[in-house]
């Protein structure tokens, strides 16, 4: 009997480690791409020269139309820190004494003379400090020109190492007079800038704070 039962709670285990077993997902996103410029095949006989294609051997390569490529030079950081003070205190009191027939009847056993004194204080400090950087590359695409000129710039790099996926989004709006000789452009120098640096993967889930936890820390009042 005692055998039975001991290899059904064997079973029980083995069946719960099975299904606790639990396999890697590969991230599988698909790439962000602008839209496609459609260039026409050149049109003029006789001649090399075509306003359709307006590079030539005096031209730059920086990007300024509708499915180029360019490179951002990602140069983020940031410090900020805040320092607070709090102190407050307060002392109040209050004497009483009997007198006449209610001496006679409280005095023998409060006392005649009776006294209450209250005092609260407060002291609180925060100070809270914060410091990030981010140093990267990432070559983005044009997807709109805009009437003035600007570039409405998107890209998107997805590397995954051992498991553990890293996605860089960049998205903004770049002057052609900001783009350098080598079609680089710095972050700073993009308005309406949007970076965003995130990751999935194992350490990325040991980072997480658990959701029991989370719970805990939400409904504890202390």
């Amino acid at each position: 009997m005692k055998k039975g039962i001991i290899i059904l709670l064997m079973g029980y285990l083995i069946f719960l480690a099975v299904g606790c077993v639990t396999t890697t997902s590969t991230v599988k996103s698909s790439p962000v791409i602008g839209p496609e410029q459609k260039v026409p095949r050149p049109t003029g006989e006789g001649t090399l020269w075509s306003p359709q294609f307006p590079l030539n051997y005096y031209s730059d390569v920086k990007a300024r139309n509708v499915g180029d490529i360019i490179t951002i030079n990602i140069v983020e950081s940031a410090k900020a820190s805040k320092n607070a003070t709090t102190k407050t205190s307060r002392d109040s009191g209050l004497n009483a004494s009997w007198s006449g027939v209610f001496e006679k009847l409280a005095g023998t056993w409060v006392g005649t003379d009776h006294s209450v004194s209250l005092g609260t204080s407060h002291d609180g400090k925060g100070e809270t400090t914060r410091t990030s950087s981010l140093n990267a590359y990432i070559t983005a695409q044009v997807v709109e020109v805009m009437p003035n000129n600007n570039l409405l710039i998107r890209g998107s790099r997805q590397v995954q190492v051992n498991n553990e996926t890293q996605f860089i989004y960049v998205q903004g709006l770049v002057r052609p007079e900001d783009i350098s000789s080598t079609n680089v452009v710095l972050s700073t120098f993009i308005a309406e800038a949007r970076i965003e640096l995130t990751g999935e993967g194992v350490v990325s889930d040991k980072q997480r704070v658990g959701w029991l936890t989370r719970i805990l820390d939400y409904v504890w009042p202390f």
